[in-house]
């Protein structure tokens, strides 16, 4: 199990830093506080040592990797409008720990491309969880820690859910997050409707021409940064390093459809029927997990994980982080390194 006195050394942190943070992780405000660092300063970490090709499925996955190659595997998932690096300073300390972590840009972002020119640009949540899969075998991955948030957390759930023997442990933001398109045809209460703008916006054709559109597609991004993320300090370099990655060929074509087949407005494939259908019904997830819900995004449902307890079945926590945002690996960078690590711990306690 980590020690106190190497993870506050990984982290740039006194031994009482590190003390506070692995002691409660009720309140990350904290361990920021004793170390002199205001919450949300930039990340210690600007980027990694360099990145990696790899043909699995239907893509040439670009993806980072840090700590031993043959240590316990960890794979890092973004979400949108994030990419690898909401991981930059995650990736160190579980390397610290001896983890083996993988970090791959999803279809459509950084370096990562379709194998095809002829292959549709799908982002249904199967073809995106199948793209995992796929990387697992390509790396020789039998089983692995998953933990993410937003598309992210997503793709972890479904393939906790519908291959469990792949997931040794799950830390998912937001918790359980499988779309169910059917509920999703009805309107939610006006404050949570506003919350989800861009969506609406993507499902016009003035949207898909903004994302296909350089300098609209960072101002509408950097406004979505800014707004689910009130309180983290991050500079203009810490955004532009990220929003390099949505320069992909594929990215406008990936996100519309990925908020579109959402919404039931864009049709996916039908070699995924089986698998839409299997998550249609909701199905529970039974591997250890540890759930984070972050106080200051709006995304975060009330009830303190109440609304998603019944979907987690196996050795389970849960923790909120207080004055948190969205983007949680990146903004809490030791909460979130900690859950993985806890999770994987979590039958052995």
């Amino acid at each position: 199990m980590i020690s106190r006195r190497s993870f506050g050394k990984a982290l740039g942190f006194g031994t009482g830093v590190a003390a506070v943070s692995l002691a409660g992780l009720g309140s990350v405000q904290t361990a920021y506080a004793a170390s002199g660092a205001p919450l949300g300063t930039p990340a210690a970490h600007t980027g990694f040592p360099r990145l990696k090709q790899v043909r699995a499925g239907l893509l040439d996955v670009g993806y980072a990797e840090a700590g031993p190659a043959h240590g316990p595997a960890v794979i890092c998932l973004h979400g949108w409008p994030y990419d690898i690096h909401s991981y930059v300073d995650v990736a160190p300390l579980l390397a610290a720990q001896g983890y083996r972590v993988i970090v791959p840009y999803l279809r459509g972002h950084g370096t990562t491309r379709f194998r095809s020119a002829g292959t549709f640009r799908n982002a249904q949540q199967s073809a995106i969880a199948l793209d995992v899969v796929a990387l697992m075998d390509a790396l020789k991955i039998e089983k692995a820690v998953l933990a993410g948030f937003d598309w992210g957390s997503r793709t972890a759930d479904i393939v906790a859910a519908l291959w469990p023997e792949r997931c040794k442990a799950l830390v998912s933001v937001s918790g359980y997050l499988v779309t169910n398109r059917e509920a999703n045809l009805n309107p939610l209460a006006a404050k949570a409707e506003y919350a989800w703008w861009y969506q609406y916006y993507f499902a016009t054709e003035r949207g898909r021409l903004a994302m296909q559109d350089k300098d609209l597609r960072r101002g509408l991004t950097r406004l979505v940064w800014d707004t689910v993320s009130p309180t983290w300090g991050f500079d203009d370099a810490t955004f532009e390093r990220t929003a390099a990655a949505f320069d992909n060929p594929d990215y406008a074509a990936i996100v519309i459809h990925n908020y579109r087949w959402r919404l039931s407005l864009a049709d996916g494939e039908r070699r995924y029927d089986a698998l839409e259908k299997r998550l249609a019904a909701r199905p529970v997830i039974g591997v250890p997990t540890i759930t984070l819900d972050a106080e200051r995004d709006p995304f975060t449902a009330p009830g303190d994980g109440a609304s998603y307890r019944d979907r987690f079945t196996g050795a389970y926590e849960h923790r909120t982080l207080a004055g948190i945002g969205h983007n949680v690996p990146q903004e809490a960078p030791a909460a979130f390194a900690q859950a993985v690590i806890d999770a994987d711990h979590l039958l052995g306690k």
